[in-house]
């Protein structure tokens, strides 16, 4: 059953409304007009429809046409492109740039195995200068601070009332002791009479246990004297040990007492100790080498890290710390030139023993990534080799090396930022140093610079 539909055909935007164009007449625009025909139930097609699908299809026909030599074309040059791209014949490769850095190379050296901590000076000796008898101060021989040397005179107690003391005692010593020569006398003359049986022998006892007992008042009063004599002594103030006067002096008039305040104090500052701790892993390695020897220390004070103290290992405490895991060691300084004072912090190194033959780097040249310590290796075409490494320890700007690289071998100390595995580099020529010193290679410092 044939039912008209409007069909909306237009050309350059123009539509036209037809009621007697069939409904399914749009389905067959592009099966020519058998399928027309069919659309009209095998009658044929008014002639004005007809034509407008055949127009239609001419134009489908054309614009698949236009396409397909659009795509034939892009196709083309897309392939020209590649083919382009692929041909060495045909572009310019691109340069690789190469990354300018600074090398230097691995070396074997006799690198000592340090401990370093922070000490703190103590002094040698510590003496609380006190009076031993009472009496009045009545000089004061040296000024706060003042250093002083063993025996020299510091303070002066009144001295007359144990002059006085001492003179009375000398006197009662003479007077007994002619008493005692006497009876020693009489002792001599009553042996011959009693030898004759002139006097009873009762009496010559009696003469000879006077004797006895004045010879032994006279002997006592030899040790008064001896005692007065110690305590006019100390009236005299002098210094136990050599060393430095405190700040806290009690000045001349007042009134001292025996072993009372402290008149002033007095620090033995040469020789001179200094303490620090390490952690108790190094105890065992400790105690091995101070067995084979003395130990030395080398103390530095900060700032002044180019004029350093050389002393010994003196002690070892016996125990560690439980709560910081920690053991206490003493070393001992000439301290000659008085440089290392009571209460000063200073850096300690502990010299325990020297690895020969050790592979060392400048420091720099050694990196840290996710996969632990790196350096990058120069090869001889130019070329670097990230390579991981085991770092032993460092010394004077060096890094040794306990495993991965061997004598000789080229590293690169600078510009690592920028480089990569494989990466193509421009070794920059080495800086001479201002001061015309010779530097190692590729601007790698000497040892002696190193080591400073």
């Amino acid at each position: 059953m044939y039912v008209p539909q409007p069909v909306y055909k237009g050309e350059c935007g123009g539509l036209e409304a037809s009621d007697e164009t069939p409904n399914r007449s749009l389905f067959f625009l592009g099966r020519g007009a058998a399928a027309t025909t069919a659309a009209y139930g095998g009658n044929e097609a008014p002639a004005r429809h007809t034509g407008y699908f055949n127009g239609t299809m001419d134009r489908m026909k054309s614009a698949d046409t236009h396409l397909k030599r659009y795509l034939q074309s892009g196709f083309l040059l897309l392939l020209a492109l590649l083919v382009a791209s692929c041909s060495p014949g045909k572009a310019e490769k691109r340069a690789v740039p190469e990354i300018p850095v600074s090398t230097g190379k691995s070396a074997l050296k006799d690198i000592p195995f340090q401990i370093r901590s922070i000490g703190n000076v103590e002094a040698f000796n510590t003496v609380s200068v006190k009076a031993q008898i009472n009496g009045e101060l009545i000089k004061v021989y040296v000024k706060e601070g003042q250093y002083v040397n063993k025996g020299d005179m510091l303070f002066k107690i009144d001295p007359r009332s144990f002059e006085a003391s001492l003179k009375q005692a000398e006197a009662n010593l003479a007077r007994d002791r002619a008493l005692a020569k006497k009876a020693n006398d009489d002792v001599e003359r009553y042996s011959f009479l009693i030898q004759k049986g002139y006097v009873a022998k009762q009496e010559f006892d009696q003469v000879k246990s006077n004797a006895e007992a004045l010879n032994a008042t006279a002997r006592a009063d030899v040790a008064v004297v001896d005692n007065n004599r110690v305590q006019l002594e100390y009236t005299n103030i002098r210094s136990p040990i050599s060393g430095q006067v405190s700040n806290n002096l009690v000045n001349a008039g007042n009134v001292v007492k025996a072993n009372d305040a402290a008149l002033t104090s007095i620090n033995q500052i040469s020789p001179i100790f200094v303490t620090f701790t390490v952690p108790e892993v190094y105890l065992a390695e400790i105690k091995k080498y101070m067995t084979g020897g003395k130990l030395k220390i080398v103390a530095t004070i900060p700032g002044q890290e180019q004029n350093p103290e050389t002393g010994i290992l003196s002690s070892l405490d016996n125990t560690v710390d439980k709560a910081t895991g920690t053991i206490r060691l003493k070393g001992t300084f000439d301290n000659k030139g008085r440089r290392l004072w009571p209460g000063q912090f200073v850096n300690v190194i502990l010299d325990l023993y020297v690895q020969n033959n050790a592979v060392v780097v400048p420091s720099p040249a050694v990196l840290s990534g996710q996969a632990g310590q790196y350096v990058y290796v120069v090869k001889n075409d130019l070329t670097v080799e990230l390579r991981n490494v085991d770092v032993s320890r460092t010394y004077g700007g060096e890094t040794v090396i306990a495993k991965g690289l061997k004598e000789g071998e080229q590293v690169v100390t600078d510009g690592q930022l920028l480089l990569t595995n494989g990466s193509k580099i421009q070794i920059k020529p080495a800086v001479k140093p201002d001061n015309g010193s010779n530097g190692g290679p590729s601007g790698v410092p000497d040892n002696k610079e190193a080591n400073k």
